[in-house]
């Protein structure tokens, strides 16, 4: 007769309890696994790349000197000044839009959709040929005031606005429907109750996609090269395309480049800022 010894705590556990890995074990390999998967493809990418070929079409810097002071005075600053037009044409426009949207009055709210269907399902590049060709065929005579500046302002305002319009009717939807009850309550009229009221509260809720759509028109400005702008209206992208062509390298277009990114990195930091503040508020 046999008898079985029974298990006691000094036995070690089964073969497949040993090699059970914790959760917290998998995710440090993995993570592991992953920096040493990104180091490879960057050491890759750095093995293959031609830097002498790099250094060359876009690191001369004999041919970034010849873009001083011009690259500052007039293209960067051109450029400013392009998205801060368009952002003001585009924010008073947006906002009535987004009120006509909001209207009571059924034409005013079929128009307001129209128009921003049109204007968000068609390409930046379309709106600008528009303006500077379709509307001088359209309306012989008429001249947008402002020359290259003024119609930058339109083109840009026309495509902002459209979504600027949603982005303000939502943060009007935003302030609780017992403010704009409240101020009525105290005798104030609709459009002084909104004005005073209900829109400043939208605005503050808005500001950081407002800041996001100011990033995006700074980038859009790159489109003013297809007005035919003078030497004195170009922005960083027409600088830098001519005074590549005139050198015969790349560099002032690599220059250009980082023109942006000193503008929007900074405003890109800002708008998550501005995000994690509201979601703080909130």
């Amino acid at each position: 007769m046999t008898t079985q010894t029974p298990l006691t705590d000094a036995q070690p556990p089964p073969l497949t309890a040993r090699r059970r890995l914790s959760p917290r074990r998998r995710r440090s390999l993995l993570r592991t696994a992953q920096y040493v998967v990104l180091l490879a493809a960057v050491a890759a990418v750095a093995g293959l790349a031609d830097w002498h070929q790099l250094q060359e079409q876009f690191l001369q810097l004999s041919v970034a000197k010849r873009m001083f002071p011009e690259l500052l005075t007039v293209a960067l600053a051109n450029t400013v000044l392009y998205t801060l037009s368009g952002f003001g044409v585009g924010l008073v426009l947006g906002l009535v839009i987004a009120l006509m949207r909001l209207s009571s009055v059924a034409p005013y709210r079929w128009l307001a959709a129209l128009y921003i269907e049109i204007f968000r399902g068609l390409p930046a590049l379309l709106i600008f040929i528009f303006i500077g060709v379709g509307v001088p065929l359209a309306f012989p005579g008429v001249v947008i005031p402002g020359g290259a500046y003024g119609q930058v302002a339109v083109a840009l305002g026309l495509v902002a606005a459209a979504y600027m319009a949603e982005t303000i009717r939502a943060g009007i939807q935003a302030v609780p429907r017992g403010q704009l009850e409240a101020a009525r309550t105290l005798g104030m009229s609709q459009g002084l109750a909104m004005r005073s009221i209900v829109i400043p509260q939208a605005f503050r809720i808005i500001v950081p996609p407002l800041t996001n759509e100011l990033v995006l028109l700074f980038k859009d400005s790159s489109l003013v090269l297809f007005l035919g702008v003078s030497l004195q209206t170009r922005e960083l992208t027409k600088f830098g395309r001519d005074l590549a062509s005139e050198t015969a390298n790349t560099t002032p277009i690599f220059v250009a480049g980082l023109c942006y990114l000193l503008v929007t990195v900074p405003l890109g930091f800002l708008v998550r800022r501005l995000e994690a503040r509201h979601a703080q508020a909130r």
